[in-house]
C-alpha cells in the first residue's frame, strides 16, 4: 500500500464544533497518524500521514466535519510520507506550520 503525508488547511466555521476531537476519532477508525489544530486565524490545520486511500477518505470527510460545523474551503497540500509520528495527536491552539504559498 502506498503511504502518503497531506497539510490540510480547513476553513469556514471550524473552530469551537469539536472538529479536532471528530478529526482525531476519525483518524484513529482509519488508523492514520499526525495532528491536528486549530490556528489563530480561525481555521483547523491537519497533519495526515497513512494509507493513500484512507488519506483521501479523510481529507472527504474534511470537507464536511462534524455536523456542528460549516466547511467553507479544504485546502490540500502533499508532502513526501516520513512516517515521524506514533499516532494522532490533538494540538494546542498555535502558529501555523504551514508554509506553503
Amino acid at each position: 500500500m502506498e503511504k502518503v503525508r497531506a497539510h490540510v488547511i480547513v476553513e469556514g466555521r471550524v473552530q469551537g464544533v469539536f472538529f479536532r476531537a471528530h478529526t482525531q476519532e476519525m483518524a484513529y477508525l482509519l488508523s492514520l497518524k499526525g495532528w491536528v489544530k486549530n490556528r489563530k486565524d480561525g481555521r483547523v490545520e491537519v497533519l495526515f500521514e497513512g494509507e493513500k486511500a484512507k488519506v483521501d477518505e479523510m481529507i472527504q470527510w474534511c470537507h464536511r466535519g462534524p455536523s456542528e460545523a460549516g466547511v467553507t474551503n479544504v485546502r490540500v497540500v502533499w508532502e513526501d510520507y516520513t512516517g515521524e509520528f506514533k499516532d494522532f495527536s490533538v494540538e494546542p491552539h498555535g502558529h501555523s506550520s504551514w508554509n506553503h504559498s
